[in-house]
């Protein structure tokens, strides 16, 4: 009877560990989440109002978000200007959004050479996967919009956002 429930448990095992996240992802009630009807796009940033932060190390390229432009919505979602500035001496600029529970952003527009807006064509939320090209969303995410215990919240304001771009993480925030 022992090896007959030690075989049980053997298998059982793996079989929760597979099983883990199922109850949390698929079986909590779901939240009725609407999204602002109209995002109305920014002044185009200013060199003067850009704020550089740390995306990881590895990565030649700089990124900045505009401080004037940092906003969160009614809906939740915080809204950015994302500067791109690449080893090659071109610089991407692009206003998103990014929602923290569901872990998704959102790319509303992209900037023109001319410093004018271009709508994004079919514009839809997509989930930040840490593994991509474009990390830099998971450290958006995890150490500067993002709070609560597994960051499922925006931070609590602008200014908190900010205060975090400036001086780093939480780890290494020391409230200077």
């Amino acid at each position: 009877m022992r090896a007959s429930a030690l075989v049980f448990l053997f298998l059982a095992v793996p079989a929760a560990a597979q099983w883990s996240g199922w109850d949390y992802e698929n079986d909590r009630p779901k939240e009725i989440w609407k999204e602002e009807l109209e995002v109305k796009l920014p002044p185009f940033p200013q060199d003067e109002n850009l704020l550089q932060f740390e995306a990881g190390a590895g990565n030649a390229n700089r990124f900045f978000l505009d401080t004037k432009a940092l906003s969160i919505g009614r809906d939740g979602v915080i809204r950015y200007t994302l500067v791109v500035k690449t080893a090659g001496g071109a610089t991407n600029v692009s206003y998103e959004g990014m929602r923290c529970g569901p872990r998704e952003v959102k790319v509303y527009a992209v900037g023109r050479k001319d410093g004018d807006w271009m709508r994004a064509r079919d514009a839809q939320w997509r989930r930040i996967v840490n593994r991509d090209a474009s990390h830099y969303y998971g450290v958006l995410r995890r150490d500067y919009f993002c709070a609560g215990g597994e960051g499922y919240v925006p931070v609590a304001s602008v200014e908190e956002a900010l205060r975090l771009l400036r001086y780093g993480p939480r780890e290494s925030y020391r409230g200077n």
